[in-house]
């Protein structure tokens, strides 16, 4: 039985943050839009295997390597794409998911292996930095997620118990991680459509953020 959280951290890419100037910039440069996904991916890949094998790197420093083994473009247009993340804004359910939690007297932190600065700038953008207590990336403890390391850090940063946090994604490897390591996990469909079914069922789950923090909401106390 899972209890209600008193904090619950949100992923950033794709969970809160809609990556779409990201994709518009690749077009912009020539390449075709549907090519995100595989570098966003590869980008992952590079990433958390450098985790898995004891070495690690920033996650700009995966996507511009990624950018160059799947394109041609040259290390300034790369540059370019990677600048692009500072320019994300938040997808439609984000400030009613939020306004829930805050409303319940629930703390909302955000949780990326990304870039430092890229939550901060989005949730800007959107006029919802009020709705979130602070913005942590596990490049200050140099891992990548779904290193249990990451999630535990964040509830010592947050001084919550593991089991008195939440992680939210749209990512089940994220979520899988999370619940690995004794948080809650809610998960929502917008981004991949199915759980991995590898992977042992979320706590909680939704279409949109809004249902799993309305999910959230509903454990017992």
């Amino acid at each position: 039985m899972r209890a209600r959280p008193d904090v619950v951290a949100f992923d950033v890419n794709e969970t809160l943050l809609d990556l779409a100037p990201v994709r518009a910039t690749l077009v912009e440069l020539g390449e075709p839009a549907e090519l995100l996904p595989t570098v966003f991916g590869r980008t992952l890949l590079l990433g958390i295997a450098g985790q898995a094998a004891g070495t690690w790197c920033r996650f700009r420093a995966a996507f511009e390597t990624a950018l160059a083994q799947l394109t041609e473009l040259s290390a300034a247009e790369r540059g370019t794409v990677a600048d692009a993340f500072l320019e994300l804004s938040p997808h439609p359910d984000v400030e009613p998911a939020l306004r829930r939690l805050t409303a319940a007297g629930v703390r909302a932190v955000t949780l990326t292996h990304g870039s430092p600065g890229v939550a901060e700038a989005g949730l800007s953008r959107g006029g919802v930095t009020p709705l979130v207590e602070r913005c942590l990336t596990t490049e200050s403890i140099r891992t990548w997620k779904p290193d249990r390391a990451a999630y535990l850090w964040a509830a010592g940063v947050c001084d919550v118990p593991p089991e008195r946090m939440a992680l939210v994604a749209v990512h089940s490897w994220d979520v899988h991680g999370a619940q690995q390591a004794g948080l809650t996990g809610g998960w929502a469909a917008r981004a991949e459509g199915s759980w991995a079914e590898v992977h042992p069922a979320p706590h909680v789950q939704g279409s949109t953020l809004v249902e799993v923090v309305d999910g959230l909401l509903d454990l017992p106390a």
